[in-house]
């Protein structure tokens, strides 16, 4: 690709670098400069113009972002026509965007005229919503350029939808625990399912005993039918002996992981009912920030096991870096001091 200034006489057939006006006659960047164009600026007293002239074996900007953007989208994402260089990538459905961040960044360094830009990975999306784009930066790139980025590129950018979507509701009792503090964790429950097109089936307010809690599973499981469940403590879970882990392994489960690095949402428990059948019931032991609607670690988890993903301990263990969220209001006191969220 050629760039530069060019003899107004010679620009017919070229591509226009930049906007020239000159009183009514108008050539607008990017678009390709016609014989009657040329004329209408030299009568205007235009000598020459910065223009662009494609070589042999370049492949034009809006074909180049097309035919990178069908490269590197996976299900759950459609590509939008280009337009200037650019193609955008639009979520299909409602779900969790998935992203091999190896992939986008290997087609990013290829060379400084192929970008392609995401949402964060993870980030709950909806139809239609745009997730990621390609931008080509100038008007043309060599199709070994182009070749090589093809060569890099990989289906990279999908939307995992959601795909649990009856979640049992348990919250422990104890004297203090008004009962207008459960009604209100329900209903941010709720708001938080929605999205998901998720919803509560079975919902329990039980003792804090560790037997209570195990009644309350089996019967989320045998009764409700559900395929998540989340148990909300009077009192936050301080080890694996206390009551919520000890009312999941009275159950038949298994506790997973205890605790993360993700504030608010330190004291969050991840465990299965049925760990040896072929689909275990996810269980979260929710932290006391999960009462709030703010976004907390608990969104984390329960949006990655919504979509049906697995979340393990090396998962767990890396949200530590970007894991210091916002200060929410439930929080009594600021981080240097006082009680920390998690354990109302």
């Amino acid at each position: 690709m050629k760039f530069g200034p060019v003899p107004v006489a010679e620009a017919a057939g070229l591509i226009a670098a930049h906007s020239v006006r000159a009183g009514e006659a108008v050539v607008k960047k990017g678009r390709v400069i016609g014989a009657e164009d040329a004329a209408r600026l030299a009568e205007a007293g235009i000598a020459e113009v910065a223009a662009v002239a494609l070589e042999p074996g370049d492949v034009g900007e809006d074909a180049a972002a097309e035919r990178l953007a069908a490269a590197v989208v996976g299900p759950g994402v459609a590509v939008e026509p280009p337009f200037t260089g650019r193609a955008n990538l639009h979520a299909a459905q409602a779900g969790l965007l998935v992203l091999d961040e190896s992939v986008i960044g290997a087609v990013n360094r290829i060379d400084e005229a192929v970008t392609l830009a995401t949402l964060v990975p993870f980030k709950p999306v909806v139809p239609g919503e745009m997730v990621g784009t390609v931008k080509i930066i100038p008007y043309a790139v060599p199709g070994a350029v182009l070749d090589r980025a093809l060569k890099a590129a990989a289906p990279a950018i999908r939307v995992a939808p959601y795909r649990l979507t009856r979640v049992a509701a348990i919250s422990t009792l104890l004297p203090g625990l008004k009962a207008s503090v459960v009604d209100k964790t329900l209903r941010t429950l709720e708001a938080r399912l929605a999205p998901a097109g998720a919803r509560i089936v079975g919902e329990a307010r039980v003792p804090h005993e560790a037997a209570a809690v195990a009644q309350a599973l089996t019967h989320a499981i045998a009764r409700d039918g559900a395929d998540l469940a989340v148990v909300f403590g009077a009192s936050a879970i301080a080890d694996r002996r206390d009551v919520i882990p000890a009312g999941i392994e009275a159950a038949g489960g298994t506790v997973d992981h205890l605790g993360m690095p993700v504030d608010p949402g330190n004291l969050l428990l991840l465990g299965r009912l049925g760990p040896d059948s072929p689909r275990p019931v996810p269980v979260i032991g929710a932290p006391g920030c999960a009462r709030s609607p703010k976004e907390n670690g608990f969104d984390w988890v329960l949006q990655r096991l919504l979509a049906g993903m697995p979340v393990t301990r090396d998962d767990i263990v890396g949200f530590g870096v970007g894991g210091l969220l916002m200060e929410i209001v439930s929080r009594p006191q600021p981080r240097d001091g006082g009680a920390s969220a998690d354990d109302a």
